[in-house]
């Protein structure tokens, strides 16, 4: 194009040479009119050259004011260009008018609910997550999981939570179940070990009382012992199951208000904490998880992965056929969009400039204009040509008036 913009020059000038050499040799009149077009022309193309050569480089390397603009205002221009795109592109209004255009949440609707691009996505968060738990490291895990979570036991008492869950349980009677259960496990016992109750007996009767006395007094106890068991068991409502249950109810109480049984319940807590295999159970608790994630991550067929696919699917039909979540996203997705753009407008568009700033002078200019130097070169061409036709027309005018 540089060639082309010359040509038109040199025809130009080849012109204006032609036709001034013909002036002076007496040709006719109309000659004039083409010398000045050609004259005007040469001027418009010179006039342009200079204009665009100024853009890139100092024209015929003279050091000319205001000439190769692109590499000493480099900087500059892209300060501007950060400015005008931060300003033009990523203001809250152009933001918001275009994701609402673009109706994202009901595309991604679409796209997820197909069984193949669920599948996909499915596929990339389980690669995601084997590669974000293959990067932790096992002891930093459980040193978060020991400050996360047993220092955060030992910082709550236990006591009065403990006695409110105890103290609802009680008075819905849901305990009720497991006093049935110790009841007929303490008959059961009692039934079954008559040799053992014989055998108490006699150890705690005194020397002098004879063998057949101690056994009669054995027998009797274990007669009204099994008597008893088999009456607690069978009678809901007898004694010794309402002692129980006010005996319960009054230790969640306690739990809750008497300083004793909470410091009691403490005490206890920190025991349970300090045992070795609550530690260790602990310290395990990360690689359990770890390979349970690992494994699910790596199945295609496992019950995590089925379940992501599944409810990508799902919310992907749910975008589609549901305008409220639809718009109540697209809500989500420009809000924080316009969070982003309006705290972070400086930190996008300082990209722009410093990557500017970090461009070569001379090979800036030489990449722009290999982008629009084409383009620039029609200046010339249409410099030649507007100006042959101004000067033709000059020229026609002073003419007819002089």
């Amino acid at each position: 194009m540089k060639a082309v913009a010359g040509g038109f020059l040199l025809a130009a000038t080849v012109i204006y040479v032609v036709a001034r050499w013909q002036e002076s040799a007496g040709a006719a009149a109309w000659v004039g009119y083409v010398r000045a077009a050609a004259e005007a022309g040469m001027v418009g193309a010179l006039a342009d050259w200079f204009a665009v050569t100024a853009l890139f480089r100092r024209p015929l390397g003279l050091p000319i004011p205001h000439t190769a603009i692109i590499p000493t205002r480099k900087d500059a221009l892209g300060q501007s260009l950060g400015d005008f795109v931060g300003a033009n592109f990523l203001s809250e209004q152009v933001v918001r008018d275009k994701l609402r255009r673009a109706g994202i949440s009901g595309r991604l609707g679409g796209w997820l609910s197909q069984p193949a691009h669920a599948e996909r996505v499915t596929s990339e968060l389980a690669t995601a997550v084997r590669g974000a738990v293959q990067v932790l490291r096992d002891e930093d895990v459980q040193a978060v999981l020991e400050q996360a979570v047993v220092r955060k036991v030992l910082a709550q008492p236990w006591g009065p939570p403990l006695g409110r869950i105890l103290g609802q349980v009680f008075a819905d009677g849901s305990h009720h179940k497991l006093v049935d259960l110790i009841c007929d496990r303490a008959y059961d016992w009692v039934r079954d070990n008559h040799d053992t109750v014989l055998r108490v007996v006699s150890q705690r009767a005194p020397s002098w009382s004879p063998k057949f006395f101690d056994a009669m007094v054995a027998d009797k106890i274990y007669a009204e012992v099994l008597s008893f068991a088999w009456a607690v068991k069978t009678d809901p409502e007898h004694q010794m199951r309402k002692a129980v249950d006010r005996f319960l109810v009054e230790f969640a109480d306690d739990l809750q208000h008497d300083p004793k049984t909470m410091a009691k319940a403490e005490q206890i807590k920190q025991q349970v904490l300090d045992h070795p295999e609550v530690q260790n159970l602990v310290s395990s608790a990360w690689g359990t998880a770890k390979k349970m994630l690992l494994d699910a991550a790596e199945d295609p067929s496992s019950e995590l992965r089925i379940r992501v696919r599944e409810g990508l699917a799902s919310l992907g039909r749910r975008l589609t056929e549901e305008p409220e979540l639809r718009a109540k996203v697209d809500g989500w997705l420009e809000g924080a969009a316009v969070y982003v753009v309006s705290n972070y407008r400086a930190e996008i568009t300082t990209l722009i400039t410093d990557t500017v700033e970090r461009w070569d002078a001379e090979e800036t200019s030489r990449k722009i204009e290999l982008q629009v130097g084409r383009d620039l070169q029609f200046i010339r061409i249409n410099g030649t040509v507007v100006g042959a036709l101004a000067g033709l027309a000059i020229h026609t005018v002073s003419q007819l008036l002089l």
